[in-house]
């Protein structure tokens, strides 16, 4: 749990699957930079697979660890970068299955009003959040 001017803050990091399942979590303290939490993240991408991330996510290092595994990074580029990487814009439409997935973590609310206060337990609701999310998916499926 990270400080700041407004109190105790903390962010949740998530990676989920074409169909805008949660695969993996991590939380960071709220004043953390987004880019430091990708390391162990993104060893669950595998050869083939395309990342689509935000800026704040634009990295060498992560592109160069995406290669090496066989994937593929569609991060947008930051405005400031002197070599600019590929980008399609095609495929980051796609990033909002991420965004989609938040607004369905919000509904629970022990999640989005933060009731546990350690970090272990909170990462525990938001698991737990997230198995309903799965399982409300797999029984609009069947």
């Amino acid at each position: 749990m990270g400080r700041s001017r407004g109190g105790l803050t903390t962010k949740i990091h998530a990676l989920v699957d074409a169909d805008g399942l949660p695969i993996t979590f991590k939380l960071t303290e709220g004043q953390a930079h987004d880019g430091k939490s990708t390391e162990d993240m993104l060893e669950d991408l595998n050869d083939g697979q395309i990342l689509l991330a935000d800026r704040a996510y634009d990295s060498d290092a992560a592109r160069n660890r995406l290669a090496a595994r066989g994937a593929w990074a569609n991060i947008k580029p930051m405005p400031n970068r002197q070599n600019v990487p590929a980008f399609s814009p095609f495929l980051y439409r796609y990033r909002n299955l991420v965004e989609r997935f938040f607004n369905k973590l919000k509904h629970f609310r022990a999640v989005a009003t933060r009731y546990d206060k350690r970090a272990d337990n909170f990462l525990a609701s938001v698991k737990r959040a997230s198995f309903r999310i799965w399982c409300r998916h797999n029984e609009s499926m069947a």
